[in-house]
């Protein structure tokens, strides 16, 4: 009897990390399981992705009109974050210092999927103060379908990725970076920018 009760108690305790790996994670898509999709922790994509349309908000540094992500004619740097996200916010002087060091060589944007605009979960002003309050100078985007959002999140927020000019993803990784590492990854996509010239 008592071999049962482990055995079972093994198989709850799988059952249940599983289930927390899918919450967090989401399920595997077809591309995951080729092996195909985005990679996380550094590690390069095998193929490059269209762009997407982004509409971008008038803010410190950025302004109103729209950007495609990636960039079709050079490397881009994506930030993915929420404003309801204490590591985001703890995240955006890395960011700033990044954009300082390097920011002029890369399309750098930051990007939120929420609800943003009337009757939505916070007002574009709202947005606005948030990233003023927080220091944030280059583009904002919001990425409205949260298709940029699937594409890119690499496991959590904050989430970073840096694309290549031909769309591929050199690096990608989330949670809370120093500025060292957030500049390392977009030299990765402009180091492949520049040996493909």
């Amino acid at each position: 009897m008592r071999r049962r009760e482990a055995l079972a108690g093994v198989a709850s305790v799988g059952t249940v990390v599983g289930g927390g790996a899918i919450a967090i994670y989401g399920l595997p898509s077809v591309e995951d399981l080729a092996g195909q999709s985005d990679s996380a922790d550094g590690e390069a994509d095998e193929g490059g992705d269209d762009p997407l349309t982004i509409e971008t908000v008038d803010a410190p540094g950025s302004e109103a009109g729209e950007v495609l992500v990636p960039s079709p004619d050079r490397a881009t740097f994506v930030d993915i974050f929420g404003t309801w996200c204490p590591p985001c916010i703890e995240q955006m002087p890395a960011l700033a210092e990044a954009h300082d060091r390097i920011g002029d060589e890369v399309l750098f944007i930051s990007v939120t999927n929420e609800s943003v605009g009337e009757n939505r979960g916070i007002s574009e002003a709202e947005l606005v103060d948030w990233w003023d309050e927080h220091g944030g100078n280059w583009t904002l985007g919001l990425d409205r379908r949260a298709e940029l959002t699937e594409r890119y999140l690499a496991g959590g927020y904050p989430s970073a990725a840096a694309i290549d000019a031909t769309g591929t993803v050199q690096w990608s990784d989330s949670g809370v970076k120093s500025a060292d590492e957030l500049v390392a990854g977009i030299e990765q996509a402009l180091a492949v920018e520049v040996d493909g010239e």
